[in-house]
């Protein structure tokens, strides 16, 4: 990408969003275009297109979205599927009307299939039944990934979809009620250590396993592929490697301080049984995940709103 080119990157006050700025601005991108909702509707069909049609940008970057947990994904299920079509078809439409060349979808692993072979290779996507519990979320990022290729056949851009893993790091959602698994174990694991309890409950059986990246790794792949002129299928980002939420749940003990014990809640979903991405595509484009899960963990308990040094010595 020339340092020159203008660059409008959706969700930035988000985390997968705000990391793409700062990956950017490390580089030394310096003109780089951000809306929040205030000033710019991702739902508003004319503003959008207006917009882009104003700015014309050379790269866009999707990182806006409705993103939540098992809860708010099973409990708003048409807010996630209506809200997630009107961003991502507004925003590609309206970058092709603009004439953008270059534009990077993001979506998320949960589109591929619930019960797929493991590690999850690109290719399985559609190949069998989506995991009930997040299965609007998933339809509206297929359908994302399907404009994308669309656009890219029938008008010959260069749209690209990025599949990331489970993602956590700074400007995460920590809502115990919205939030996805890792930020929801580290609210609960520090808010138990202040108040002096002797246990914190995980929803499910402690055994599903789950990759994590962290954020700023997936910013980095993102503007890697971008920099290189990648316009090939969809590409899965993540470390290749994985652990059981009964593992995860005890490095978050570890990492808050809290002393306690983990106690299992059988009632609550334990959602898909494995999902590890097969990340071969990347490594074989030049990029790998560099940020161990510990430390990634370690900064993000440190960037989190509920942290303080002096409550947490």
């Amino acid at each position: 990408m020339d340092r020159n080119a203008k660059i409008f990157v959706t969700g930035h006050r988000g985390m997968v969003g705000s990391a793409i700025v700062r990956r950017l601005q490390a580089a030394g991108y310096d003109r780089l275009l951000t809306r929040g909702r205030e000033d710019l509707d991702l739902l508003d069909q004319r503003a959008v297109h207006a917009f882009l049609a104003h700015e014309k940008p050379d790269y866009v970057f999707i990182a806006a979205a409705k993103v939540g947990g098992i809860q708010a994904n099973d409990q708003q299920r048409a807010d996630f599927l209506y809200q997630n079509l009107l961003i991502e078809a507004n925003l590609i439409h309206g970058a092709h009307l603009a004439g953008v060349q270059r534009l990077m979808f993001l979506g998320s692993s949960c589109i591929y299939p619930r019960d797929c072979p493991q590690p999850i290779k690109e290719e399985y996507l559609l190949t069998g039944p989506l995991e009930q519990t997040n299965e609007p979320y998933a339809i509206a990022k297929i359908a994302g990934i399907k404009l994308c290729e669309s656009y890219n056949r029938q008008y010959a851009r260069q749209y690209v979809s990025v599949m990331p893993t489970n993602l956590y790091g700074p400007n995460d959602n920590y809502d115990l009620l919205s939030s996805h698994v890792l930020p929801a174990l580290i609210r609960k694991a520090h808010e138990a250590k202040l108040r002096g309890d002797a246990e914190y409950v995980v929803w499910g059986s402690g055994t599903p396993r789950r990759e994590f990246l962290y954020v700023d790794d997936l910013a980095d792949a993102c503007v890697h592929l971008m920099e290189r002129g990648y316009d090939g299928p969809l590409v899965n980002v993540g470390t290749g490697e994985d652990v059981t939420i009964r593992e995860l749940a005890e490095t978050v003990m570890d990492v808050v301080g809290f002393r306690g014990r983990v106690v299992y809640d059988r009632s609550k979903p334990d959602g898909t049984p494995r999902k590890l991405l097969d990340v071969s595509r990347l490594a074989a484009l030049g990029w790998k995940a560099r940020t161990p899960l510990r430390e990634g963990m370690r900064r993000a308990y440190e960037s989190a709103p509920f942290h303080s040094p002096v409550a947490n010595p």
